[in-house]
């Protein structure tokens, strides 16, 4: 009887924490002072296509996520605008370990998939073995009653601020990044297992430089 309760318990535990085979990930705080000065990170801005296998470490990864789309505000607003402050634009992360969700409120990662998909992100061959690769991907389900092909391009303005982000953290932290937009979208959909109401806007790949 004893031990029956115990796997219960730990039946009750791994549903809790797994969900339908995802876990959620925390992420340590971001740091959110430091860092280069303004001017200096954009005049150090660049795109990388050279990138180490070096993986990022858990607060490197959280200071990137934050930095990218991150709540910075005690109202829940973000680092980057998004217009009438649907945040729509999802962050998805791709590394060696699998595919992830970036949940802002929690500061975390929910896991998608078990299995590396880098590959599937871009045709570039950088893509498989570069430690990170970013996928945005608008939720039209955020932004309301919209058409997908007519709000496309306002979800789009909305990542580019967010790419631009992604670019001056990397500028001030040493890093090397790559805004892609070339890679087969039906190949990657199927590969993310992404909704209808989602759509994938553009990928970005970060690493530390070879």
């Amino acid at each position: 009887m004893k031990l029956m309760t115990i796997l219960f318990v730990m039946m009750i535990t791994i549903v809790n924490v797994y969900g339908e085979n995802k876990q959620l990930i925390e992420l340590p705080a971001p740091q959110r002072t430091g860092g280069m000065p303004l001017m200096d990170a954009l005049n150090s801005r660049s795109t990388a296509r050279d990138f180490s296998e070096r993986e990022l470490s858990d607060q490197v990864l959280s200071n990137l996520l934050w930095a990218a789309f991150g709540i910075n505000r005690e109202s829940g607003k973000r680092t980057a605008p998004s217009s009438q402050g649907k945040t729509e634009i999802e962050i998805y992360v791709a590394t060696g370990k699998g595919l992830f969700l970036y949940i802002p409120e929690k500061n975390a990662m929910e896991q998608i998939l078990d299995k590396d998909i880098r590959g599937k992100t871009g045709k570039q061959l950088f893509v498989k073995k570069a430690p990170v690769n970013l996928i945005f991907v608008a939720n039209y389900k955020k932004a309301g009653n919209v058409n997908p092909e007519k709000y496309r391009s306002t979800s789009g303005m909305n990542t580019g601020f967010i790419s631009q982000n992604v670019y001056l953290y990397c500028a001030s932290e040493g890093l090397g990044t790559v805004v892609r937009g070339w890679f087969d979208n039906d190949s990657l959909r199927k590969a993310m297992n992404l909704e209808d109401h989602k759509d994938i806007i553009l990928t970005q790949t970060v690493g530390y430089p070879k």
